[in-house]
């Protein structure tokens, strides 16, 4: 990580810190809202932005993690943070059960398919599966989060609550990215061909991205139903997935730190632009076509490694002090 995107991460913490004290109460609340999207957009970044999947039907798995979350809390009494790993578990299963026979298609074909995946969620939820969901109404009464013996309900508390869980996940998601299994991802984004032929499982890689992006939604759902404490099938609609696609194609497809810009501008540009009622987005539309016009790789593109003349050197001379050893213990080795 370099030490520009440290200084940018340390004065994001430091005027989070200092919110509370300089913003009311519903400035903060919008801070916690923009939290979520961040979460929600990183999470489809693994997929779409690491992986190259397009996914359209994101808010599916956002829905199962906070539905996962409401029933466990009000049925069983589970509390909510107890729940959050449960959410995620189960998200992830049920994107593995779904995306399995699909993995496979790529580009316009999976985009279709995971529109109407998550058009069928919705249609359930509304349709009170099993009766457990609560039809059109949703589910009421959820509990609030109890952490370290506070109950948190203020919107200054889950200030911290939800920043911290997408602290969490910017440092794992740094350095899922510097792993080898990132830059499986990353070989599979650029070239998928060349990455089968490099010996990546490319179908495994695609269903282990698809896994993991849903189960980091679904505990963002389960973070976003213990804020509301109501929760029904609208705040899961189509919309929802668009607009969580659009944060991370705005930001920077692959790029951390430019997703998260992304979530952050599409989240407070209806805010800043509020006064103009309607007209509104119509101003938002507009910022996007001129984007998507002059900068279609996005706000914070990612950007391949690079490796300076510097380390190239220390890398040969790294290999020339290891070369004389190897020879040494091969001869040493060898019959007289």
């Amino acid at each position: 990580m370099s030490r520009r995107l440290l200084l940018g991460y340390g004065l994001l913490a430091a005027g989070l810190i200092a919110a509370p004290w300089v913003l009311d109460a519903y400035q903060v609340d919008v801070l916690n809202s923009v939290g979520l999207y961040v979460l929600l957009a990183l999470s489809l970044n693994l997929i779409l932005g690491d992986a190259g999947l397009f996914n359209m039907g994101h808010a599916a798995f956002y829905a199962v993690g906070a539905y996962a979350t409401a029933i466990l809390n009000t049925r069983l009494d589970v509390p909510v943070l107890w729940a959050l790993p449960a959410a995620g578990l189960l998200a992830a299963l049920f994107a593995l059960l779904v995306a399995r026979p699909v993995i496979h298609l790529r580009g316009d074909y999976l985009l279709v398919v995971t529109i109407g995946l998550g058009e069928i969620v919705r249609i359930a939820l509304v349709n009170d599966v099993f009766g457990l969901t609560g039809g059109g109404n949703g589910i009421f009464g959820i509990a609030r989060p109890m952490l370290f013996g506070v109950k948190i309900r203020k919107p200054e508390q889950f200030l911290w609550l939800i920043w911290g869980f997408v602290a969490i996940t910017v440092f794992l998601f740094h350095r899922l990215e510097q792993s080898r299994f990132g830059r499986a991802l990353t070989t599979l984004r650029e070239d998928p061909v060349a990455a089968e032929g490099s010996g990546v499982d490319t179908g495994r890689y695609r269903l282990l991205a698809f896994g993991l992006g849903a189960a980091w939604a679904g505990m963002t759902g389960s973070l976003y139903a213990a804020k509301m404490t109501i929760i029904s099938p609208e705040s899961f609609s189509f919309w929802e997935s668009v607009v969580v696609f659009l944060m991370v194609i705005l930001g920077g497809s692959g790029s951390i730190p430019g997703v998260m810009l992304g979530a952050a501008i599409v989240v407070l540009m209806p805010e800043v632009f509020r006064d103009l009622a309607q007209a509104r987005m119509l101003v938002f539309g507009l910022v996007m076509m001129v984007m998507m016009i002059f900068r279609p790789q996005g706000l914070l593109p990612w950007r391949a490694r690079r490796f300076r003349d510097g380390d190239l050197r220390r890398a040969r001379a790294d290999r020339a002090a290891e070369a004389p050893a190897a020879a040494g213990g091969a001869a040493g080795g060898a019959p007289p």
